[in-house]
């Protein structure tokens, strides 16, 4: 009784218990700043809220925030089992070393850890706002000593080989994209959005090879046939602008607009005297035809279509590594990788895939895996083939004859037609 009644009893126990606090405030503080979207707080700075600046600030350095944050941390922890123990021994001589950590093992992991990270988790906003301005003053007063634990760290890391250098864009788009991905699966977000927004982030990582159309699929104009017949063509196409070559498919000469066609027609036909329909005869579409515009195949999407509005032109021919001509790409073929595939009245509907009666699927040996994948919600690696035909034949090491069937990466393939050495039609589905 007489010891409970010492003044010094209760100030060590007012100390142990301003430490545990103090515990709590810097677990709950880690956890909150750690769980709040910058997002939310970016908008609540630009709405002039100055506490969610704050959060912000010191958020900007990471490792500089955790740093400090596990220091004041394991300081009042450690102080304040020293507390405790001293202060049971003199009550239980040797005892109290065993009673102190028994006890202070359940005080600080109820009040100083499950505690304040359980009400910061459900409160991340708030608590992050809260704690940003005295965090703010205790960082900088700590800030000394996080630099030499930091530097320590750093060198003892770079002795074993490890980085410690992060690549915060990649890191920013990884974040966003699984944001994204998780919002989906939790119901949040419709499957068209989520594609849409995912395509929009995958710009910058995919490539004009990816999304081409090949050179076996481009229509073109050849510049020595009858301008009569090119006129045919021309409206007979469901597109707006073909390539124009000389001799050989490879040497291409200029890029043949409709509209420009049109214009050049109806400017023949009435300047005739009799405006006589043979005057098209005259004719030459090289006057007419724009430059071709060449690209390589491994230009990002994302700078290509900066390009595109950049030239405020919609077509270009893609070339590989020594000027071969590899296909063509669109506008229009980019903006498909975001919003999905865009037809006009002038479009002819071809289905790149079919259901059949047990459950697989009738895919166009075209169709990219990137595109199925969404289709589909498979997982199929696109980082060694774009189309489904191409990944087969990666991993088969050959070209498969029609009706070999095969089995990779939890789906069954099935050629079931194969042209020359195209694989032209394929049933696959996913293996139970």
């Amino acid at each position: 009784m007489e010891i409970i009644a010492d003044t010094e009893f209760w100030l060590k126990v007012s100390a142990i218990i301003a430490l545990l606090l103090f515990s709590g405030f810097f677990s709950g503080s880690e956890t909150a700043l750690t769980a709040v979207s910058r997002g939310q707080l970016r908008v609540r700075s630009d709405k002039g809220d100055k506490s969610a600046q704050d959060a912000l600030d010191i958020t900007d350095d990471r490792e500089k925030l955790i740093g400090a944050i596990l220091l004041g941390n394991n300081f009042v922890n450690v102080l304040s089992a020293s507390l405790a123990t001293a202060l049971l021994t003199s009550i239980f001589s040797e005892s109290g070393i065993w009673i102190a950590t028994i006890v202070m093992t359940v005080m600080i992991l109820i009040f100083s850890e499950v505690l304040p990270k359980t009400y910061a988790i459900a409160h991340s906003e708030t608590v992050a706002t809260n704690v940003a301005k005295p965090l703010k003053y205790i960082i900088i007063v700590l800030t000394p000593i996080v630099l030499i634990v930091r530097a320590i760290v750093r060198g003892i890391l770079r002795i074993f080989g490890s980085q410690t250098q992060v690549n915060l864009e990649a890191l920013a788009h990884e974040e966003i994209a699984g944001a994204i991905t998780q919002h989906h699966y939790e119901g949040g977000v419709e499957k068209q959005d989520r594609d849409r927004l995912l395509g929009a982030l995958d710009l910058k990582n995919r490539t004009v090879e990816e999304i081409m159309k090949h050179r076996s699929h481009i229509e073109m104009i050849d510049k020595s046939t009858d301008p009569a017949e090119i006129l045919a063509q021309c409206l007979a196409s469901p597109f707006t602008r073909m390539p124009i070559f000389e001799g050989e498919t490879e040497n291409i000469v200029g890029v043949l607009h409709a509209k420009d066609l049109l214009r050049e027609v109806n400017r023949l036909v009435r300047n005739n005297t009799g405006n006589d329909v043979n005057a098209v005869a005259s004719l030459d579409i090289l006057t007419i035809a724009m430059e071709p515009y060449f690209v390589p195949e491994t230009t990002p999407l994302d700078d290509q279509m900066r390009a595109f509005l950049h030239r405020k032109s919609h077509f270009a021919l893609v070339v590989d590594e020594y000027g071969e001509l590899q296909g063509l790409i669109t506008l229009e073929d980019i903006l498909e990788e975001i919003v999905g595939e865009i037809s006009d009245e002038h479009d002819h509907e071809e289905t790149a895939f079919e259901l059949a009666s047990d459950g697989s699927y009738l895919l166009d040996g075209a169709m990219t895996i990137r595109d199925a994948n969404r289709e589909f919600e498979w997982n199929l690696p696109d980082d060694e083939a774009n189309t489904i035909a191409g990944l087969i034949m990666h991993e088969a090491m050959s070209i498969p004859s029609q009706g070999q069937k095969f089995s990779f990466f939890g789906y069954r393939f099935e050629i079931v037609e194969r042209e020359r050495n195209r694989l032209t039609k394929i049933s696959a589905r996913k293996v139970e």
